[in-house]
């Protein structure tokens, strides 16, 4: 399934896809989507619907983020080893955690804000897991019952904020816009093997990013057992797991984003998000 909202942001209706790509209505089955549509219960009872059978819902709107009751945006860095070459970092030997405010969010075409004094403003390509149960110290082989599904993340960057500012990244990671997700939440059984879907980014049409989830360090399975070892994750949290290579810090010279351009993200299965980059009001 493919699992979104649709609407003006705070007043977004549940709604899912179709095979023809159509948005159909699904708040006459469901008031939103939350942790109970993601649970495992909530998921296998909304799969027994046919698409064809909602509402076809006209227009293009504005798609929201595609589920509600996010608590906590955890993120993965240097997750690619083509990308952690690209950068000159060594290979980690565990995964590298941060933080991704959860003021952050936003739907995956919604315009990304630059903030005051920024300077250096990057993207990332990545595929995130949304988690659907409650997880505290399980295995990776149990992983797999635990996640929703996956989405999109643009991991919008502020270089300058992040590296040059003292040794937190969070704080070029976690401002207002730098967080868009969608524009579906994609099922487990649809994704299939989620070690190998393709990824892409270009800006203003030009591609940056290029590469394929299977180039992971530390895979989406790991990463979730992994996570549940220091923190407990609960329905709805979201960890979106690093960027393959291609992205504007790595480029020789550098290259950052400016007011105007366009990003358009996009990963097999998961469908595209669309941002443009506007000024600081």
């Amino acid at each position: 399934m493919k699992l979104l909202r649709y609407g003006p942001a705070g007043r977004e209706k549940p709604g899912m896809l179709d095979a023809a790509g159509n948005i159909r209505d699904l708040s006459k089955v469901v008031s939103t989507i939350g942790w109970a549509e993601i649970s495992p219960a909530g998921l296998k009872k909304l799969a027994k619907i046919k698409p064809e059978s909602l509402p076809i819902v006209k227009g293009n709107p504005r798609l929201g983020v595609p589920y509600t009751g996010i608590s906590k945006f955890v993120a993965i860095g240097l997750n690619y080893s083509d990308h952690a070459k690209e950068v000159g970092a060594p290979i980690p030997s565990e995964p590298i955690l941060f933080n991704k405010w959860t003021t952050s969010i936003c739907g995956p075409n919604d315009d990304t804000i630059v903030p005051l004094g920024s300077t250096k403003l990057d993207w990332e390509c990545e595929i995130a897991i949304v988690i659907g149960s409650k997880a505290k110290e399980i295995e990776e082989k149990d992983a797999g019952k635990v996640i929703a599904g996956y989405c999109i993340v643009n991991d919008v960057s502020e270089r300058h904020f992040q590296l040059e500012r003292g040794s937190q990244w969070d704080r070029g990671k976690g401002c207002d816009t730098f967080g868009p997700i969608g524009p579906y939440l994609v099922t487990q059984d649809e994704v299939g093997d989620v070690q190998n879907l393709d990824m892409w980014l270009t800006v203003n049409g030009q591609t940056m990013q290029k590469g394929n989830t299977k180039t992971m360090i530390f895979g989406c399975h790991h990463i979730v057992a992994y996570c549940s070892r220091f923190m407990t994750l609960m329905p709805g949290d979201i960890i979106t797991t690093g960027t393959p290579p291609g992205v504007g810090a790595g480029m020789k010279p550098p290259r950052f984003l400016n007011v105007g351009d366009v990003v358009e993200v996009g990963i097999e299965k998961l469908g595209t998000q669309r941002q443009v980059i506007r000024a600081h009001s």
